[in-house]
């Protein structure tokens, strides 16, 4: 059951928009069309051709009064094409029912991201808050323009018109039009320059239940994913990649693959060998009798524990300073009390639903490309660079993705790049050929969350009040080595700090360094990036410091909050909600954590029972989540509710672990994710805002882990340091 009530450093946004920025344009990008006068859509429009009234990049109405709104960020599961559909259709009055979604091409002078610069793409929780305003104003301005048709028309003032459901209304002639029957004289009218925009107490659907745009495609099978698409003539390809990160192809033998039956070529690219054939089970019977020669002298060679055993040495060496405020060091030292701990965090995988994936149709001179793509700007100067062509030549087909987390989301668009790759080396003749990964390649395949090592320090004085608080994070960088390599500032990756070096305590005296280590592990971005581990540092540090201190540890963290209404208004709300304080049967905990991720904010309570032999199971998870205007309470639930799963399974199993270099795991055999019979009850409590919205998609995995760990402190008096809780690799539930 779940209970959904609206209740009384930089960003990742910040660090794309800093990268992207290659001139200031994309700040102050606009939706209109280019076009030298305001009457330029209507002149666009061909003779005869007035079936649509297309008034802005972002929408098109159509004479069947059919509402067609433009999302340039993928919808991968986390509801962007409903919210964004929703602010559109919002300012519109467009009758929900009718509303659609379309993927708009890759086109960065039209979809650029606003909080990102001049780059087209989705992440860091940015979609609706970056699209608020600009989607905003592009559907006030065409139900502006749609009113001066109707005025036109019936010769009134625009003024004594209104709208509802799609239909405009004159009161005094009783006359109305639906939105169809005005496109045409619509699309002659000239696009206003300021619009006023909606009173929120207005709103009909923001803030409202609204059911999803892409729920019926997705329930009937309709919906297009990447694994899905079949091209007339396609062939599939698998690539063989080396089973060490830095190996490269030595020698190789195709003969054995060439002979298996379906199989049409063998082909060698920059990421190893590539078996195209005619279906995917002949491609992988085809990759499966490769016989490669790696050359690994370069590769990295490391198991996890040397790696870990490295990191624990940094740890006490003088590192980076990511903040200092006061003298920690002295605080703690003439501290009446002292409190202190180390964690250890493992690589993690992405692991979406479906595995990674590309189409590409590849000639001399044009590149087309479906796949779900999360970075189309990236993706599309990647894949011209390899296919020796101009960006302008490469076009993208954004396809709904099942999942990502992340994981689509990278530099190299790898995936992308094997794929055209491919069919480059096939003869770019306009053969189609999709790009398959098998779960067992997605979960090898690297760019994973980055392990870490923290180690904390705090100090209290007589009176149990925290004084001195001292915090060493050690692991690798993400930004380092690319185009985001400017972000690291004096030697600290933000990403790697955020959630700590950010932390909200009033704490008098602190410092948070950073050691940044150097391994042949690629890594990337995961789900709530730095949060996803500096989170669970910090929220299981103070809970032992509040405990250390006597005090309870939704009260002392409300204390520390007094400065931070809106993180402390939902540490509140989450805790009455759970009812903390009230007394549990024996063998039950309660555990509480808080954090802010994507200025988004969110507290969690959760609840776990122990049985007779120590066995822990999370009961119920109640959240508490600020994002500002609520655009869909439904889907800000769902993704609360979706972290919480995506975290707890982080949390109890989540491992990738490295032997003289080799990836242990493989598949949902060895790398668990959460199943359904481990889901708890969860109640998600939105608060009420009228701030600009912020993401949803992530923020929800922060705390979770935290709060788990805590109750099970609370029910069995037993601290967890190392994740994950079930112990690397266990297929058991914990053990206390």
């Amino acid at each position: 059951m779940t209970a959904n009530t609206l209740t009384a450093l930089p960003t990742r946004r910040e660090f794309l928009k800093s990268a992207g920025t290659v001139s200031a344009l994309a700040l102050t990008i606009g939706f209109e069309w280019a076009g030298s006068t305001r009457r330029a859509l209507a002149a666009a429009v061909a003779p005869g051709a007035a079936a649509t009234f297309t008034p802005n990049a972002f929408l098109r109405i159509g004479a069947d009064n059919s509402v067609t709104v433009i999302a340039k960020h993928v919808e991968m599961g986390q509801g962007a094409y409903t919210g964004i559909a929703t602010i559109v259709a919002e300012e519109l009055d467009a009758d929900w029912t009718l509303v659609r979604v379309e993927s708009a091409p890759a086109d960065v002078k039209r979809y650029a991201n606003l909080a990102f610069g001049t780059i087209q793409g989705t992440g860091g929780s940015s979609a609706m808050a970056n699209s608020w305003t600009q989607l905003r104003e592009a559907g006030a301005k065409a139900r502006a323009m749609l009113l001066a048709a109707a005025a036109k028309e019936w010769k009134v003032p625009a003024a004594e018109l209104t709208v509802e459901k799609g239909v405009v209304f004159h009161a005094a002639s009783k006359r109305q039009a639906t939105f169809g029957a005005l496109v045409k004289t619509a699309a002659a009218m000239p696009l206003p320059d300021t619009v006023q925009l909606k009173d929120p107490k207005d709103f009909k659907l923001i803030g409202h239940h609204a059911p999803r745009v892409d729920a019926a495609a997705k329930s009937d099978g309709s919906a297009q994913f990447t694994i899905d698409v079949a091209l007339p003539g396609m062939l599939i390809a698998l690539l063989q990649r080396p089973p060490l990160f830095g190996a490269t192809v030595k020698t190789f033998d195709a003969a054995p693959a060439a002979a298996v039956p379906g199989v049409v070529k063998v082909v060698q690219v920059s990421g190893g060998i590539a078996v195209v054939a005619k279906s995917f089970w002949a491609a992988k019977q085809g990759r499966d009798a490769l016989i490669v020669q790696w050359d690994d002298s370069k590769a990295e060679k490391r198991s996890s524990a040397q790696l870990l055993e490295e990191y624990r040495r940094l740890a006490d060496q003088p590192a980076a300073s990511a903040r200092k405020h006061g003298d920690a060091a002295q605080a703690i030292k003439n501290a009446a009390h002292k409190v202190s701990a180390t964690y250890e965090f493992p690589y993690l995988a992405h692991a979406p639903m479906e595995p990674l994936d590309a189409v590409v149709k590849l000639t001399t001179n044009s590149c087309e490309i479906w796949a779900g793509d999360q970075f189309q700007t990236i993706d599309q100067a990647n894949a011209a660079h390899t296919a020796g062509l101009d960006p302008q030549q490469v076009s993208i087909h954004t396809l709904y993705a099942g999942g990502s987390f992340g994981r689509r989301a990278n530099l190299g668009s790898d995936y992308i790049v094997e794929a055209v790759s491919i069919a480059k080396a096939y003869g770019a003749d306009g053969t189609p050929i999709k790009l398959q990964w098998t779960r067992e390649d997605d979960i090898r395949g690297g760019l994973y969350r980055p392990m870490y090592f923290h180690k904390l320090e705090a100090g209290l004085d007589d009176k149990g009040q925290l004084t001195g608080w001292r915090h060493v994070i050690v692991g690798q960088s993400i930004m380092a080595g690319g185009i985001f390599a400017g972000m690291i500032k004096d030697g600290v990756d933000p990403t790697s700090v955020e959630g700590a070096a950010t932390i909200a305590y009033a704490i008098p005296n602190i410092a948070v360094d950073l050691s940044t280590t150097t391994t042949g592990v690629p890594v990337l971005w995961w789900r709530v990036v730095g949060s996803s581990h500096t989170t669970y540092a910090v929220e299981a540090f103070i809970d032992e410091v509040a405990h250390a201190a006597g005090q309870d540890g939704f009260a002392f963290r409300r204390k520390l909050l007094e400065h931070q209404p809106r993180m402390k208004a939902v540490l509140e709300l989450a805790a009455d909600k759970a009812g903390w304080g009230t007394p549990l049967p024996p063998g039950k905990g309660r555990g509480i954590a808080v954090a802010e991720a994507f200025k988004t904010f969110v507290a969690q309570v959760a609840e776990v029972s122990v049985d007779k032999d120590g066995q822990v199971k999370v009961d119920r998870v109640v959240c508490a989540v600020d994002c500002g205007t609520p655009i869909n309470p439904d889907i800000i639930a769902a993704q609360m509710e979706g972290g919480i799963g995506f975290g707890l399974g982080a949390a109890l199993y989540g491992a990738i672990t490295l032997k003289e270099g080799r990836i242990e795991q493989d598949n949902f055999n060895s790398y668990r994710v959460l199943r359904m019979n481990e889901m708890p009850k969860v109640e998600v409590h939105i608060l009420p805002s009228t701030e600009p919205p912020t993401g949803v998609g992530e923020p929800g995995v922060a705390p979770l882990g935290a709060a788990v760990a805590n109750a099970i402190f609370a029910a069995t008096g037993k601290r967890h340091y190392v994740l994950p809780l079930a112990g690397e690799g266990s297929q058991s539930p914990i053990r206390t």
